[in-house]
């Protein structure tokens, strides 16, 4: 039996509908509680036995978006057991819509998220691009919140048009206040997408040179050989003729020497082939070829072209040492005498004048 005291109305609804109510909104909260608990841990375990991260996301979207509109739509549902005021409905109709515009928000700032994560960051797993997802996620939440807002406020009833206007003149204003700084943004992200350069590369810029350390939203930063840091606008990077030595597959070098005229022909013949063998016997490198290539003012000149296999300079220098080692080493064995300035003189004598006897 239910007591009288139950059906007394207050605020036009009976006390056994507004407990009806509770109970309904308590028993839709265990309910979730009991999904959220079995569900959503069974549902971790499986996703911990597999490879793809899909599912983590699926996991944690369902946990931070869906569990959170869920808890609200229990409340939603359990007030329309109740007879409320127009303005009371309103209000909850109004609550509703908020927090759904933020959830779907939330959600594709997430989605968003996780490809750049799994598909622009991990698969090419470049830090450049892992400490620039912080700037860009910063830019686009601004952009998926304030276009959230605006249609908010368009379902809410409130006119949007002139305030879309203001928008577009105040940006307007502000991008022409902030043309540099925007310049200097879009570079960063043609420096992202197209990726010219990376953390770690050589790259000559002009007269400078140097390695990329840190490339920002508005500055990129360089490590000269001298010990300096130089730090370069993006803009000034994009505009620029940038030469990366880090993307260089191989090495090409020429150099020259020089051995004295007085050199035989049948030496001369064999100074290519000695070259050729001396630069084939060392590792990474690609002998092209070794020419008597001039008569120069001291010497007869041999140019000599063959490629490094790698970009490293250090490694460069290393084999071009060991050339001219083996070179000099093979040219005493010969007597083959390198030339270095020198300048003959010739001076005739004065002529004696005879005279008279």
């Amino acid at each position: 039996m239910i007591p009288k005291s139950m059906y007394a109305v207050y605020f036009g609804n009976s006390l056994l509908d507004y407990c009806v109510t509770g109970l309904i909104f308590v028993a839709l909260c265990v309910v979730l509680r009991m999904l959220k608990q079995v569900g959503l841990r069974r549902l971790k375990a499986w996703a911990a036995t597999t490879t793809t991260t899909i599912d983590d996301f699926a996991i944690h979207i369902l946990q931070q978006n869906v569990m959170p509109l869920l808890y609200f739509g229990a409340l939603y549902f359990s007030l329309q057991n109740l007879t409320l005021p127009a303005g009371l409905q309103q209000t909850i109709g109004t609550a509703w819509t908020v927090v759904a515009t933020i959830i779907t928000i939330r959600f594709l700032v997430s989605l968003i998220n996780f490809v750049l994560v799994s598909v622009w960051v991990k698969k090419t797993k470049d830090e450049t691009r892992q400490d620039s997802l912080r700037g860009i996620m910063t830019v686009i939440k601004i952009l998926i919140w304030g276009l959230g807002i605006i249609v908010l406020l368009d379902n809410l009833g409130y006119k949007v048009s002139t305030v879309i206007a203001g928008l577009g003149i105040g940006g307007v204003a502000v991008a022409l206040a902030a043309q540099t700084i925007l310049g200097d943004l879009f570079s960063h992200f043609s420096i992202l997408f197209d990726r010219p350069f990376e953390l770690g590369d050589f790259i000559i810029v002009g007269d400078f040179m140097g390695t990329v350390e840190h490339i920002g939203i508005k500055t990129t930063r360089i490590r000269s050989l001298s010990g300096e840091q130089l730090v370069f606008s993006n803009t000034d990077l994009t505009n620029s003729r940038v030469r990366n030595y880090k993307r260089m597959d191989k090495r090409r070098v020429l150099f020259k020497l020089g051995v004295v005229y007085g050199t035989s022909h049948a030496r001369l013949q064999e100074i290519p082939g000695i070259i050729k063998k001396i630069v084939a016997g060392i590792n990474d490198t690609a002998f092209d070829r070794a020419h008597f290539s001039a008569f120069g003012d001291f010497n007869l000149e041999i140019e000599v072209v063959y490629f490094v296999l790698s970009p490293d300079y250090n490694k460069y220098m290393d084999i071009q040492q060991a050339i001219n080692l083996a070179i000099k080493q093979e040219f005493e064995k010969r007597d083959i005498e390198f030339a270095f300035p020198t300048q003959t003189v010739y001076v005739n004598p004065p002529e004696t004048k005879r005279t008279a006897a």
